[in-house]
C-alpha cells in the first residue's frame, strides 16, 4: 500500500476532493475510480470520503493506493539500477535489451530483468516502463510501481544522438511518419502521423555530430527516421543508411531524465553516462555531465 497525505492550501478553500485531486495534483480519472473502489482508498480527516466531498483550508486528505503484484517471468539479467523510491525504478538501459517482451524476445526483455530484481527481494511489483526505448538504443528508463506514478507523472527526456556528417546550430524536425509500404519495421517520412523533432548540435568530430535531441511527439523510430530524412543517418543504424564502421548499433542514447508529480512531491533531474560502445566509437565526445546546460535549454 502507497499512503499519500496532503494538507489543502487555502486557495482550494470549497473544492470538492474531485476538483482538487484533478487540477491541483494531477490524478487521472482512472486512478481516482481506483481510490474509491479501495477500501479506505480516500481519507479525509482521518474518515472515509466520497470524491463529491467539500474540502476546506487545512483539511488532511489521503489517498492509499492498493499495491498490486506483477507476473512477469524472471530471468536474471543485467540491470543497472540508478535510483529506486516507493513509487519508481530507474535503470540504465544496455544495447540489446528490449523494454517489452515481444515474438523472440520472450525471456531477456527490461521486464524479465526487473522481475528477477525484485525476486530476490521477496516481492515483484506490478511495474510499467513510462516509455519505450528501441532494443538497441541505451539509456535512462523509468518504471513505474502503481497506477499513479505512472499516469500522474511528467517524463522529460534528453536523449542525445552521434550522426553522420557535420550539423551546427539548432533546429527542428516537423515531418510525419508513417510504416514503409512492405515492412513491418522500417518508417518513411513525409506521411502518416505528426512528428516533431527539435535537435541541438553538441560537438563534433571525424565527420560526425553529437545532437542533443528532444521530442514533441513520440513516434516509433522518430529520431533514426528523421535523421535519415535529413540526410544525416545515426552512426551504426544501418536500417536507415548508418554505417555500421564504428558501431555496429544506433549511436542513440537517453541521457537525461526530469521526472516530475505534484501528486508524489516530486521534481528530479537523472543523467546515465554514455555507454562503453560510443565512447570508444567516438571519443572526442565530451561526458554526459559535462555537456553544458545550454545545450539541454531548447
Amino acid at each position: 500500500m502507497r499512503l499519500l497525505r496532503y494538507t489543502v492550501p487555502p486557495e482550494w478553500e470549497g473544492a470538492a476532493i474531485k476538483g482538487f485531486a484533478r487540477k491541483h495534483l494531477g490524478v487521472s480519472a482512472r486512478v481516482l475510480a481506483q481510490l474509491k473502489r479501495a477500501p479506505g482508498g480516500i481519507l479525509l480527516n482521518g474518515g472515509a470520503a466520497f470524491t463529491t466531498a467539500v474540502l476546506h483550508g487545512g483539511d488532511v486528505l489521503e489517498f492509499s493506493l492498493p499495491q498490486e503484484a506483477g507476473d512477469y517471468p524472471a530471468a536474471d539479467l543485467p540491470l543497472p539500477v540508478l535510483w529506486e523510491d516507493g513509487d519508481f525504478l530507474l535503470v540504465d538501459k544496455p544495447a540489446g535489451m528490449p523494454v517489452h517482451p515481444s515474438p523472440g524476445h520472450d525471456r531477456d526483455s527490461l521486464l524479465h530483468a526487473a522481475a528477477y530484481y525484485y525476486g530476490q527481494k521477496g516481492f515483484c511489483p506490478l511495474i510499467c516502463p513510462l516509455y519505450r526505448l528501441d532494443k538497441d538504443t541505451t539509456g535512462l528508463v523509468a518504471l513505474g510501481k502503481h497506477s499513479l506514478a505512472v499516469s500522474g507523472v511528467q517524463a522529460e527526456k534528453v536523449y542525445f544522438a552521434v550522426c553522420q556528417g557535420r550539423l551546427s546550430g539548432r533546429g527542428t524536425i516537423d515531418v510525419p511518419i508513417g510504416l514503409e509500404e512492405g515492412s513491418r519495421i522500417r518508417r518513411r517520412c513525409g506521411a502518416g502521423q505528426r512528428a516533431v523533432t527539435h535537435w541541438r548540435a553538441v560537438a563534433g568530430g571525424d565527420g560526425h555530430t553529437l545532437l542533443a535531441i528532444r521530442l514533441e511527439t513520440g513516434r516509433t523510430h522518430q529520431i533514426r527516421a528523421h535523421f535519415a530524412y535529413m540526410g544525416c543517418p545515426l552512426a551504426g543504424d544501418d536500417l536507415y543508411g548508418g554505417s555500421l564502421e564504428r558501431i555496429g548499433r544506433q549511436a542513440l542514447h537517453c541521457g537525461r531524465l526530469r521526472l516530475s508529480s505534484r501528486a508524489l512531491g516530486l521534481n528530479q533531474d537523472f543523467a546515465a553516462g554514455f555507454p562503453p560502445d560510443m565512447g570508444r566509437a567516438f571519443p572526442w565526445m565530451p561526458g554526459v555531465g559535462e555537456i553544458a546546460q545550454e545545450h539541454m535549454n531548447f
